[in-house]
């Protein structure tokens, strides 16, 4: 069973959901750094890239958007949609899709991160409760997630038949049924239909009038996403506690989620809401290098620009009989914690992990099917590769957005990212060193040497042979001042 716990304020919204009393997911969402993913802008191609597939865009965002040939809607049949199963169809060149000047219309697939701006897609899909809406396409999709095939084929028919639209209204447009659409009446359907064409029609007119860079449609803010993506049947009670917007957030649901509205509450608790599962605690929890398993064990993750490495470790756990036995037991303790932290951490990309060496190819199977099984959890697209030769398990999980380390965080401006400062005495070799270097080019009377006060203390103390020496070399005295310079590594000489 699930609880959906809402935090607002202001500047920052906090959605947590909570299975069997243990957080598995945290959404963030602050007013001034909100997502882009699903928003739709007028955009101006400024370069083609023939060599890279690809062109930018600009979309009125401080960096230019990417937009590879891979995600240009084509005209007419769309030969993704009538390839055999199983086969790759190779998109025609950039350049004869897009050119320098050329005005568009296209939407936010993947958010700017790190130095790169945001990717843009012109096959254009726009969410609502029940359907996506496609509304350059014309096919009926359904969710894999959704039953029998019978069940998908009924559905379809039933699709059909209702998106139709009188002759001479042009497009239709295509329809894929979401998880949730399973159950729902042809009216529910209906009425989701007639919301989204109704969107698209906005946006369709707001394109012909405005400028490029314009925002033209915006998902919805993460509150409302909540009942949209969210909520499910395993949903018991989603808890607010904010009046306004539990109000807005109610009015939202009656007209669009109304099975969820029972469910909606507003909490009044003299507690903060996230008290109530120490949700604070797990969130610096999850900005940690280092997790512990109850069983003693633990991981060790690092998250890097180019992957993701988690390490197992047994620690202090000799609990099971046998060596093997251990490292069976942490392993697979392990899988269920790693695909927590994943979605926790909302860490994407390519991840590696490496549980302790298993010499039983049992176990590993064992481990492996339970890691699956644990990530088949992710609402987030998760692929798992076996173990490799060197006993890693490689998988990637699709990136849309910021990790909550990258969102909450920022480099270390003592370390400057690194993890690491230089010790006093590397600090020491390096002023001595430099000293030698300028007595040779410069010949002031005096050098001082201005440094943090360890380092001040080890040249006067445990290096004052070694500076001694080299003022006697020079011939000229070298004088010290402590100053808190902020990072252990910075110094500097005056030349007095």
């Amino acid at each position: 069973m699930q609880d959906i716990l809402i935090n607002w304020t202001p500047q920052e919204t906090r959605v947590a959901v909570i299975e069997n009393g243990a957080v598995q997911d945290l959404h963030i969402e602050r007013t001034l750094e909100r997502g882009l993913v699903g928003n739709i802008y007028a955009g101006k191609v400024v370069r083609v890239l023939p060599g890279m597939q690809s062109a930018f865009i600009d979309i009125g965002l401080e960096r230019a958007a990417f937009l590879h040939a891979a995600d240009v809607q084509l005209t007419g049949d769309n030969p993704r949609h009538n390839a055999a199963p199983g086969v790759v169809v190779t998109p025609p060149p950039i350049e004869r899709l897009v050119f320098e000047g050329q005005t568009m219309t296209a939407q936010v697939i993947k958010d700017p991160i790190g130095t790169k701006g945001a990717r843009l897609s012109t096959q254009i899909s726009i969410a609502g409760r029940l359907l996506v809406f496609l509304p350059q396409d014309d096919h009926i999709g359904i969710s894999q997630k959704i039953g029998s095939h019978e069940v998908r084929e009924q559905l379809r028919t039933r699709m059909a038949v209702l998106a139709q639209v009188p002759e001479g209204s042009g497009p239709t447009g295509g329809f894929i049924l979401r998880t949730n659409a399973e159950e729902a009446t042809d009216a529910e359907l209906a009425d989701d239909i007639a919301y989204l064409r109704k969107t698209w029609k906005a946006v369709r007119e707001r394109s012909f009038k405005s400028p490029p860079g314009t925002l033209l449609h915006q998902d919805l803010n993460l509150v409302e996403r909540v009942l949209r993506d969210l909520a499910h049947e395993a949903t018991q009670a989603i808890r607010i506690d904010s009046k306004l917007q539990y109000d807005a957030l109610k009015a939202f649901g009656e007209a669009y989620t109304p099975t969820s509205v029972d469910k909606l509450a507003l909490y009044k608790g003299e507690r903060p809401i996230f008290d109530l599962f120490n949700i604070d605690e797990e969130i610096a929890r999850a900005l940690t290098r280092r997790v512990d398993l109850k069983s003693g064990g633990y991981l060790v993750i690092d998250q890097t620009e180019a992957l993701t490495t988690v390490d197992v470790n047994t620690g202090g756990y000799v609990g099971a009989r046998n060596f093997d036995d251990t490292i069976f037991k942490t392993n697979l303790e392990a899988t269920q914690t790693i695909a927590r932290q994943l979605r926790l951490r909302n860490l994407g990309g390519i991840i590696i992990v490496d549980f302790i060496d298993m010499t039983r190819e049992e176990h590993q199977a064992a481990v492996l099917t339970e890691f699956k099984k644990q990530l088949a959890r992710d609402r987030t697209k998760v692929t798992v590769s076996g173990f490799t030769q060197l006993g890693l398990v490689e998988l990637t999980r699709k990136r849309t957005r910021e990790s909550l380390a990258h969102m909450l965080c920022e480099p270390c401006p003592t370390c400057e990212g690194k993890g690491q400062v230089k010790t006093a005495r590397s600090v020491c070799y390096d002023i001595l060193r430099e000293i030698l270097r300028e007595a040779k080019q410069f010949n002031p009377k005096e050098f001082r040497i201005i440094a943090t006060p360890a380092v001040v203390e080890m040249l006067l103390d445990e290096e004052s042979q070694h500076l001694a020496g080299l003022s006697d070399f020079i011939g000229k005295p070298i004088s010290l001042r402590a100053e808190n310079a902020g990072s252990p590594e910075r110094y500097d000489i005056v030349l007095m």
